[in-house]
């Protein structure tokens, strides 16, 4: 399965686009980490990387909304 690389922004409605795909986890990894260098400070914008089986279950899997993880103390 292949690692996609997608800009993400939530406002005013969430889009995603398609940056780069690469069938290894270890040059996905360093291109994100270039990416995120390169993004301005203050901006709006988010970088993700999704590992699936293709382009539309990343974009299903990136479109989730997730519960937040518990905090310390919540039983």
């Amino acid at each position: 399965m292949p690692y996609y690389i997608y800009h993400v922004t939530d406002f005013p409605i969430r889009q995603l686009k398609k940056l780069e795909q690469h069938d290894a986890y270890r040059d996905a990894s360093a291109r994100l980490k270039q990416l995120r260098a390169e993004l301005v400070e203050a901006s709006p914008m988010i970088i993700r990387m999704i590992h699936a089986e293709s382009e539309l279950h990343a974009e299903d899997l990136l479109n989730q909304v997730r519960e937040p993880a518990p905090e310390l103390g919540d039983d």
